[in-house]
């Protein structure tokens, strides 16, 4: 019967994936979460149910959760392995005028935001230019934290919940936290 079930799904997913084409770009239909596994599926169906079905939020050219916002979709950069950085509730990516390069195996918790620009201060309907922000690989962005315009951070570097990274640490392998972030351990 397992034998059975598995030839039908095989024979089934070309078809899915198909589908999935006319909603995603393809680039994002592979990696662990599509060739491994079910669940990159599920992720997409979900999306497709509630972005462009129930039409509660914009359209991606890659999988979301409905609480994920992204400026400019086409501003971001990362790794069709991650696709897991888009389905946690609350993260808000805004790259309307610079880019946000994930790098690959990073984490990124729910209600963290990624901001590329600021508001001037003497207009605040006016933002300021972007600032392109890096963030290394397997690096780990704790829950509510905050990464500001221009940040980079080195391979390896853990974002504590909560904090606010206001500029660059590329040596890696540290643990940041506070308002304003600072390093507060090495990693080895």
């Amino acid at each position: 019967m397992k034998k059975v079930l598995r030839k039908i799904i095989y024979f089934v997913l070309p078809c899915i994936y198909l589908f999935l084409t006319l909603f995603f770009d393809k680039k994002y239909l592979k990696g662990r979460y599509f060739d491994n596994s079910l669940s990159g599926y599920s992720m997409a169906f979900k999306s497709i149910w509630v972005k462009n079905i129930l039409r509660l939020g914009r359209p991606m050219p890659f999988p979301t959760s409905l609480t994920c916002l992204i400026s400019n979709p086409s501003n971001i950069h990362f790794h069709p392995d991650d696709l897991n950085n888009f389905q946690s509730p609350g993260t808000y990516f805004q790259n309307f005028n610079a880019h946000i390069y994930i790098g690959r195996g990073s984490y990124i918790a729910p209600n963290v935001g990624i901001i590329t620009a600021n508001h001037q201060l003497e207009d605040l309907e006016s933002h300021t230019d972007g600032k392109d922000v890096v963030i290394g690989d397997k690096c780990w962005i704790g829950m509510n934290s905050i990464i500001l315009p221009g940040v980079e951070l080195g391979e390896g570097t853990v974002v504590a919940a909560g904090a606010v990274v206001t500029k660059s640490f590329l040596q890696g392998k540290i643990i940041l936290a506070g308002v304003p972030a600072k390093v507060i351990k090495e990693i080895r």
